[in-house]
């Protein structure tokens, strides 16, 4: 049945048709109805071995071997041909391990996203996980949730939805529970009915589940969470990187090809071709796929383990990516564990009462709805004060405004007075009063403030007004009496200044931005070591008005930002983005926007639904330190990735060529193709354990060298003398047999990009650099081990035509392998010296940046 037939009916009619009530179903009765219904969720792709593995032959890489296995099947050379079937089979079969490890830890990480419902059971609230919800479930709603599957209203207050994702319209919709004169045809119609995937924007609701699954409207929450699908930067610059090889790889054969048939003729040209689409194959990163894929699996786990959930893997890389850090300071930089100061008021148990009752009408029924503030007065309230508020009614309320910065509720004591009762940011309220309770004066207040604000603690006040009849605007009143404040203390968080060091160490600039005032947050962010004058803070005043320029200076100049409203952290994000990568942690509906805006928005687990649905990471513990290290983290693995991509291509490359322009030139080919295709197999091995391995610390400082194009002058270079070490090669045994020159050559092309793999690690001297992954020597080692052993073996001389190698001949090749190695350290290290000079040159060329962030940058 649709929402329509819902519309016009009244609440007790759509209770007995959906068979529950008010107090909800039983937790037995929705077991029966969630195997009747199904789970409440869309259907999904299933995560089947089969889809996984058939994922595998869609590659180009899988293409060229397979026409390689066909083109030797038709020229005869059927053992070949098994062996490079072979081949594939290897390749497939390790590609499809990394991507179905992948993908479990993909679903092991939503375990943490799941979205949280609060529902009536037996007339007891609890708190489920939205896929269980069944049609006939009574759901709690409140400003900041999703809307979990469709729902008819029981009650309302003060609602309304943002229902874009249905019908386009941006405006907010008020909701009603009453029933409507007629049935409701369409989505913007349906006033009493509230749509799946839809969002609060303010007030609270009641609503009775009337469709859930694919049942619903939209059918599926995940609608709202497209992001995890979303391709990263550097997933982009992999792929431009990759296809740009290809380009040139294919040209280069295409014309070695040319030119062989020029000198050499028609003779054997299939068996050239074969050639050719080996070297084509032996050049491709085939392994950089797998080896991201590892690499960020392995993260995202390590990740999760240290509290960090990535809802995608490629977040892992826009973690790793972050060069500026916004946050707000409560539970961030402070352990959000309040504590009451001081209460300055005429009337000390009139303030405690007033604000007693304004806060006790948010809360619900499991104990949770009010703020920080409110707990702490309704915990630490005298006896007698507490049983004072049993005495008033609350009429209507008014929910926090962080726009107001400010929440109220109209309360009728018994003997029939109504009292509106206004509580906030004490210089928001000081604009609303008229009166002073008391001996207190606008005077007193503010140096209150001022005071408290230098301690770095919280000043919350109240104040009232005796009312006849509560009007529509009556939360706006400017005629208040002001009663009293209380000032509160957030302890810092002992991992704070160490978050910071670490933030400084990474070369991330952490940026306050907080809804607190000046004096408080300068504060706070002086005693974490942020900025060194607390009073280095700028306001949303202060910003207000300002031209696009200086606006954007004033957000670099500044790394503390004080009562600083929705619309305008918003602005400050997209400043910052102008120049950098940017990380913006959050969790209110309000912080959506900025959420979004940010390169990678960041959430606490018990964020509000809509916040949690832009995010791009979830923490399951909101401290600064668990986000930098995930930085640090993201950064590592990255690093790592572009280790593989140096020695591949360097290595590849220089054999490449090599063989490319040599083969046309002598009469037999200077490596046979299975031997290509065998010793990249081989060498594929020890690189991909590199993902494992330790980096330098520079590495971390510096997020945009994960950009591939500032690697190509390096690449090129190493490359160039991976060239002219197999050319002396050839210099040195052109005299031997054909049979002795391509076993040899097999053992030293392999070799030489083994050991490539210790120079491009570090770009420090490789004695110096720190000690590589036990992993990573270890599958080296016993990958040279192999290599060296392979034309001794009779698998070896009878599949890959190797030959036995004098001894002599094999103690060259290795001496020859030590001379490139330490070659390549040199032209290495000569190039990280002219880069460090030009790296340096460009930091001090910002002089203007630094020196208005001391010890930051």
């Amino acid at each position: 049945m649709s929402f329509s037939s819902y519309t016009n009916k009244s609440i007790q009619e759509v209770l007995a048709e959906l068979k529950t009530s008010e107090n909800g179903i039983s937790p037995q009765e929705a077991a029966e109805r969630l195997k009747l219904y199904g789970l409440n969720e869309a259907k999904k792709e299933g995560f089947t071995l089969g889809r996984i593995f058939l994922r595998q032959f869609k590659s180009p890489f899988f293409y060229l071997l397979f026409l390689a296995a066909a083109v030797a099947f038709f020229i005869g050379e059927k053992t070949d041909s098994l062996t490079i079937f072979a081949f594939i089979v290897i390749n497939v079969l390790i590609s499809f391990l990394q991507e179905y490890r992948a993908e479990r830890a993909i679903r092991l990480l939503q375990q943490f996203l799941s979205s949280k419902v609060r529902v009536i059971r037996n007339a007891q609230e609890e708190v489920i996980d939205a896929i269980y919800l069944v049609p006939g479930d009574v759901v709690l709603l409140k400003s900041g949730n999703i809307i979990p599957a469709d729902l008819r209203l029981i009650s309302c207050q003060g609602l309304s939805v943002d229902e874009s994702v249905l019908t386009g319209e941006s405006s907010p919709l008020a909701k009603t529970a009453e029933p409507l004169a007629q049935e409701a045809k369409e989505v913007f119609q349906a006033k009493n009915i509230l749509f799946s995937g839809t969002n609060i924007i303010s007030g609270e609701a009641k609503a009775m589940v009337i469709a859930s699954g694919r049942e619903a409207m939209i059918g599926e929450i995940s609608k709202l969470v497209s992001g995890i699908s979303r391709e990263s930067v550097y997933e982009k610059d992999v792929l431009y990187f990759s296809k740009l090889v290809l380009k040139i790889v294919v040209a280069t054969i295409a014309l070695i090809f040319v030119i062989n048939l020029l000198v050499n003729g028609h003779d054997n040209v299939f068996v050239f071709l074969l050639f050719c689409i080996a070297l084509i194959v032996s050049i491709l990163p085939e392994a950089l796929p797998v080896i991201v894929t590892f690499a960020l699996s392995r993260g995202a786990i390590k990740l999760a383990r240290e509290k960090v959930v990535v809802r995608r893997l490629s977040a892992v890389e826009d973690l790793g990516n972050i060069e500026i850090l916004c946050s707000d300071k409560t539970g961030t930089l402070t352990q959000n564990k309040m504590k009451l100061d001081e209460i300055v008021s005429a009337d000390k148990d009139k303030s405690w009462l007033y604000s007693l009752l304004e806060g006790a009408s948010f809360l619900n029924g499991n104990g949770n709805g009010i703020g920080a503030f409110d707990r702490v007065l309704l915990s630490e309230a005298p006896l007698e004060i507490s049983n004072r508020m049993k005495d008033f009614e609350v009429i209507s309320k008014m929910h926090f405004d962080s726009m107001k910065m400010k929440s109220g509720v109209v309360v009728a004591a018994k003997s029939g007075e109504k009292i509106l009762i206004v509580k906030g940011a004490p210089e928001i309220l000081l604009k609303s009063v008229k009166s002073f309770e008391g001996d207190l004066t606008k005077t007193d207040v503010e140096k209150l403030i001022a005071e408290k604000g230098k301690q770095g603690k919280r000043v919350l006040a109240v104040a009232y007004k005796k009312i006849i009849k509560p009007t529509e605007n009556i939360f706006e009143a400017d005629d208040l009496i002001f009663l009293g404040c209380f000032s509160f203390y957030d302890p810092l968080k002992n991992t704070a200044v160490e978050a910071i060091k670490l933030a400084k160490k990474l070369g991330v600039q952490i940026k306050v931005i907080t809804g607190d005032s000046r004096e408080v947050a300068g504060f706070i962010s002086h005693q974490i070591g942020l900025i060194s004058d607390p009073t280095k803070v700028v306001t949303e005043a202060d910003l207000e008005g300002l031209a696009t320029e200086e606006f954007d200076k004033r957000c670099e100049e500044f790394s503390v930002f004080a009562r600083i409203s929705p619309q305008v952290k918003y602005a400050i994000i997209q400043s910052f983005q102008k120049k950098r990568e940017v990380g913006f942690m959050g969790e209110g509906i309000n912080d959506a926007p900025a959420l979004k805006a940010a390169n990678v928005g960041i959430v606490v687990q018990e964020a509000s639904d809509i916040s949690r649905s832009v995010a791009d990471i979830v923490l399951l513990e909101k401290d600064l330190r668990v986000v930098m290290d995930g930085i640090k983290e993201g950064r590592m693995i990255f690093a790592n990735i572009n280790k593989y991509i140096k020695c591949a291509l360097a290595s590849n490359f220089g054999n490449f060529y090599s063989i490319a322009f040599i083969s046309p030139f002598i009469s037999f080919l200077p490596m046979l193709p299975i031997q290509i295709l065998f010793g990249n197999l081989l060498s594929d091995f020890p690189l991909i354990s590199i993902a494992t391995d330790q980096i330098d610390v520079e590495e971390l400082r510096k997020p945009k060298l994960y950009r591939l194009h500032y690697m190509l002058p390096l690449i090129i270079a190493l490359a160039l003398v991976s060239s002219i070490f197999d050319f002396i090669f050839f210099l040195i045994f052109y005299r031997n047999t054909p049979a002795v020159i391509q076993s040899l050559w097999f053992v030293e092309s392999i070799l030489t990009e083994i050991v490539l793999i210790f120079a491009i690690r570090t770009s420090h001297f490789f004695a110096k650099a720190k000690r590589p992954s036990w992993t990573l020597i270890g599958f080296t080692v016993a990958d040279a081990i192999l290599i060296i052993s392979l034309p001794f073996t009779a698998w070896g001389q009878k599949i890959l035509h190797f030959v036995p190698l004098p001894i002599n001949l094999l103690l060259i090749v290795i001496a020859e392998v030590i001379v490139y190695f330490f070659a390549s350290e040199l032209v290495k290290l000569a190039y990280f010296r002219h880069w460090r000079k030009i790296d340096y040159f460009n930091r001090h060329s910002q002089s203007d940046i630094q020196s208005s962030h001391p010890g930051i940058i």
